[in-house]
């Protein structure tokens, strides 16, 4: 099985359009080496063709999200983008992979769930370099539309006030003050908030905030055994009447200190909505949907540091 050599041609580039970019940052922003290890043992090719490195076409999905590009979008934005060259590897010259490339690409990370252990070692490398006490976790979850209707592993769900949405879920665990994303959890959207909430827990996450969907002992107990403190939106207290005022005053205190905290992961996910194209699904089944919402939040935490190792310390 033989797979193709990119950059073996000259990987100089003409001065015009040559203008360093933030892609020359991020490129060199983590070591990709155990990325390549994780992808090592990937051969995909169309029949009698040489298979592109799994890392280029990775690298290149990444530029999809960054940049809300589809297959074919994305394939010609490689073809004459000479910043999409450089990140990936390629020379000026040489050819660049066709769309179906990404989609066989794509096909591999759904069957063999390796979409989180990408997500893992992106974000290991990541939180190393933007190393913050950690004082606690932000935990939400938010609704993104199936490709289609036909989807038969997506589910409805309808909140009130609101329009139905067939679709799923992703259930994320943040760090609460560099807002790195540092679990990710993707079911059917029907899937409760409460229930699948644990899945988005990472170990030791401190103080926990989280809205009142997450009351109840299921989520309470695991962030306790995770080592971390619930701070959870409360909607009522019991009191008397006469100790109702009081009782008032204590639930709006509570509230508006978590309010205060985990609004922050409204900017995530605002961001890989507007952004990043995550409003819909692009493919069908829950395998592929875990795989594009993990690479969204793998582009996110990339750039997120960026931004973080580029502030004052």
């Amino acid at each position: 099985m033989s797979r193709r050599r990119i950059g073996q041609q000259s990987l100089r580039f003409s001065d015009v359009g040559s203008v360093a970019s933030s892609l020359d940052r991020l490129s060199g922003l983590i070591d990709w080496t155990p990325i390549e290890v994780v992808l090592g043992d990937i051969y995909m090719a169309a029949k009698g063709e040489p298979a592109w490195p799994p890392l280029v076409l990775f690298k290149a999905m990444l530029l999809a999200v960054w940049y809300d590009l589809s297959d074919v979008k994305l394939s010609e934005a490689l073809d004459d983008r000479a910043s999409f060259r450089r990140f990936c590897g390629f020379s000026a010259q040489e050819a660049t992979p066709e769309r179906t490339a990404f989609v066989r690409l794509r096909k591999v990370l759904a069957e063999r769930g390796l979409d989180k252990a990408l997500f893992d070692e992106v974000t290991r490398q990541l939180k190393a370099k933007a190393i913050r006490v950690k004082t606690g976790t932000l935990v939400d979850a938010t609704i993104i539309a199936s490709a289609r209707r036909g989807d038969d592993e997506a589910r409805w769900v309808k909140h009130k006030g609101r329009k139905a949405v067939h679709g799923f879920k992703a259930h994320v665990g943040a760090d609460a003050d560099t807002a790195l994303v540092e679990q990710v959890f993707i079911t059917p959207a029907n899937v409760n908030d409460g229930k699948a909430g644990p899945a988005a827990l990472p170990d030791d996450p401190g103080d926990v905030f989280a809205d009142s969907a997450y009351r109840g002992d299921h989520f309470n107990n695991a962030v306790r055994a995770k080592g971390g403190t619930p701070r959870v939106i409360i909607t009522h207290v019991w009191s008397s009447a006469q100790d109702a005022k009081a009782a008032l005053a204590y639930l709006d205190a509570h509230n508006r200190s978590i309010y205060r905290v985990r609004g922050r992961i409204e900017k995530i996910f605002g961001t890989w909505k507007r952004s990043y194209g995550l409003h819909r699904m692009r493919w069908c089944g829950l395998a592929k949907a875990a795989v594009q919402v993990r690479l969204t939040a793998i582009a996110y935490n990339l750039k997120r540091t960026l931004k973080l190792l580029a502030q004052p310390a």
